[in-house]
């Protein structure tokens, strides 16, 4: 689920969006940002790290979607045209179960990355699990 992101490797031939999601987007280069934490346990660590991407909610550069299912909590953070990627990775992560090859390529479209390095990503993918 969402591998790009939670997989990084100093192998890939890029630098991944984590830890850098909120300049990116304040670039207009990355579309949509996803984090997924344990209700409470992850909270405190992360706040400080979200207030900054709430600053810009309140200023109208950001758009925050928040879901609390406990025992997980999902916060997305949109451009503001760029709002119904939220519906539809929240369309995906509701078919965790099925995920597939074709899921991650488009949470990874979502997200904002590039062609190119999806298809990397993928093929580093399927290499590790053949290891």
């Amino acid at each position: 689920m969402l591998s790009m992101v939670s997989e990084q490797s100093p192998q890939l031939p890029y630098l991944g969006h984590n830890g850098r999601e909120l300049g990116l987007m304040l670039r207009g280069t990355k579309p949509l940002a996803y984090f997924l934490n344990f209700v409470p346990r992850e909270f405190d660590v992360n706040i400080r790290y979200w207030r900054m991407f709430d600053r810009h909610v309140a200023a109208g550069r950001l758009i925050r979607r928040e879901l609390v299912e406990v025992p997980h909590r999902r916060l997305l953070y949109a451009l503001p045209d760029h709002e119904w990627r939220i519906d539809a990775m929240l369309a995906l992560l509701n078919e965790l179960e099925a995920w597939s090859e074709d899921h991650e390529r488009r949470s990874c479209e979502l997200l904002g990355y590039e062609s190119w390095q999806i298809d990397y990503w993928l093929a580093h993918r399927r290499l590790r699990a053949d290891a």
